[in-house]
C-alpha cells in the first residue's frame, strides 16, 4: 500500500465502546490496603538515598554526570523496545557522526531524539505537568517529530496495514497489545483526563508511591498508536525529577531493562480483573498494582545505591587516575596531565587561571597540558575563559564507571 492510502485508511474513525473510567480503577494504592506500610516505607527510603546521593556531590559534577545518565537512560529504555544502540554510537549522534548504514543511521537518529527530550525535561521543560495531558502529548510529540520518518511507520498485526505515527496525536484506531484490548480510542481524551485528575493532584510523597501505578495505567490506557512504553519511561523520570529532586544523576531506566522479564511480567499481571473480595475494590487487581509498585520502587533503589557506589570520591578518583596514569605512559596525554585531573576532581571545578599555579609552569605551557584533556572530553567548560570541570565521556564509561552499561565491542 501506498502511505497516503495508510493515511486515509487511519482516519476512519473507531467507534466509542462507551468504557466507564471505572474500569483502570484502582488508580492508586488505597489506605487500607495490608500492602500500604511496606510500599510507604519504601518511598521515604527512595526519598532519603537520592537526596543523600546528590547532596554528595558537587554541582559541577552533577551537571557532567547527568549528560552520561541521559545517553545511559535512552541507551537502557531503546533496548527494552529490542533496539540496540550503545551510548558511544548515541555520543557519535550528538556530535552528527553518523553510521553509514541507513539502519544503524535511523537508530542513532532516534536515540538522538530520545536525548533531546530527556535534557529538555532535565530543564525544566515539563515542570508541574509531567501527568497532564498536554504534558503526556508534549513528550510523544517532541521525541516523534525528530524521529526519522522509516521509523514513523508501523504494522498493523491483524490487517499488515502500514501506519504512520502522527507526532502528539492520540490515536484514532482500536488496537490489541498482547492479550490486553486498551480502550475504544474515542475513549482515550476521557480515559487521559481522569488521570490527570488523580495523578496531577497529589502532593510530593503520594506522587512518589504512585509513580509506578502511573507509569501502568499509561501504557494500559495506550493513548498513542506507537511509542507508549518510551512516553510511560519518559513520564516516570518527569515524575521522580521533580518529586525526589534527583538532579537527572540516576534513572530507573536502566533497571527495568536489566530486569525487562520482571517489568513486563509486572505490567501484563497489571491487566488483570481483580480476582477476589480481598483484592481491592476497583476492576483491576490492587494485590497486581502494590507488587508492581514495590518492585518500581526497589527497582529505584538499587539504582540509586548503584550509583551511589560509582560516584564515591575515593574510588571514582582511584578510577580516573590509573586511567590517566595509563595514558601517560602510552604517550596519549602529557606527563602532569594527571595533576590537573586530580585537583578538578577535588575541587569539583578548577578556575583556568589556577592551572599554571598548580602546575607549577607558565600559562603557555599549562595551556599544552590542559589542551589534550579538554580535546579527548575528560575535561570541558562552558567556554575558553570559564573553569574545567569533569566530563563523563561514554567512551570511558568501561573504565570510570564500570557496570553502567555494557562494554562496546567492535
Amino acid at each position: 500500500m501506498s502511505k497516503e492510502a495508510d493515511i486515509v485508511a487511519d482516519t476512519k474513525p473507531a467507534k466509542d465502546r462507551g468504557e466507564s473510567v471505572g474500569l483502570m480503577e484502582p488508580l492508586l494504592i488505597s489506605q487500607t490496603s495490608p500492602h500500604r506500610g511496606v510500599l510507604t516505607d519504601l518511598a521515604v527510603e527512595l526519598g532519603r538515598k537520592s537526596a543523600g546521593l546528590r547532596r554528595s556531590l558537587p554541582a559541577s559534577l552533577t551537571s557532567s554526570l547527568a549528560d552520561l545518565v541521559r545517553a545511559m537512560n535512552c541507551y537502557y529504555s531503546n533496548l527494552i523496545e529490542g533496539h540496540d544502540t550503545h551510548p558511544i554510537d548515541i555520543e557519535r549522534a550528538l556530535k552528527g557522526h553518523y553510521s553509514k548504514d541507513a539502519r544503524k543511521r535511523d537508530l542513532q537518529l532516534e536515540a538522538k531524539a530520545h536525548i533531546e527530550v530527556q535534557k529538555w525535561i532535565d530543564g525544566g521543560g515539563l515542570a508541574g505537568k509531567p501527568v497532564t495531558i498536554d504534558g503526556i502529548r508534549e513528550i510523544h510529540r517532541r521525541f516523534c517529530s525528530l524521529m526519522p520518518e522509516d521509523l514513523l511507520w508501523v504494522e498493523d498485526p491483524a490487517t499488515k496495514e502500514r501506519v504512520r505515527v502522527v507526532p502528539g496525536e492520540l490515536r484514532r484506531r482500536d488496537v490489541v497489545v498482547g492479550r490486553h484490548v486498551p480502550v475504544s480510542a474515542p475513549a482515550v481524551p476521557r480515559f487521559l483526563q481522569r488521570f490527570e485528575e488523580v495523578y496531577a493532584g497529589l502532593g510530593i510523597a503520594e506522587t512518589i508511591l504512585a509513580s509506578a501505578a502511573a507509569h501502568h495505567r499509561l501504557v494500559w490506557i495506550h493513548p498513542f498508536i506507537d511509542g507508549n512504553g518510551r512516553v510511560a519511561r519518559l513520564m516516570s523520570h518527569a515524575t521522580l525529577l521533580e518529586a525526589l529532586d534527583t538532579g537527572a544523576i540516576w534513572s530507573i531506566a536502566r533497571g527495568l531493562a536489566r530486569n525487562v522479564d520482571a517489568y513486563k511480567a509486572h505490567l501484563v499481571a497489571c491487566d488483570l480483573p481483580r480476582r477476589n473480595d480481598l483484592d481491592g475494590r476497583g476492576s483491576l487487581s490492587e494485590e497486581s498494582l502494590a507488587e508492581f509498585t514495590r518492585f518500581f520502587l526497589e527497582t529505584c533503589l538499587d539504582q540509586v545505591t548503584f550509583m551511589e557506589g560509582l560516584m564515591q570520591p575515593d574510588r571514582l578518583r582511584a578510577r580516573i587516575l590509573i586511567w590517566a596514569q595509563e595514558e601517560i605512559r602510552l604517550g596519549r596525554l602529557p606527563p602532569r596531565a594527571a595533576v590537573i585531573l586530580e585537583a578538578v576532581l577535588y575541587r569539583g571545578e578548577l578556575p583556568r587561571a589556577e592551572t599554571a599555579r598548580i602546575l607549577e609552569t607558565s600559562d603557555r605551557q599549562a595551556r599544552r597540558i590542559v589542551s589534550p584533556l579538554v580535546e579527548n572530553e575528560v575535561l570541558q567548560s562552558e567556554s575558553t575563559r570559564a573553569p574545567l570541570r569533569l566530563a563523563f565521556p561514554a567512551k570511558l564509561a568501561s573504565r570510570w564507571m564500570p557496570g553502567l552499561f555494557p562494554e562496546k565491542i567492535g
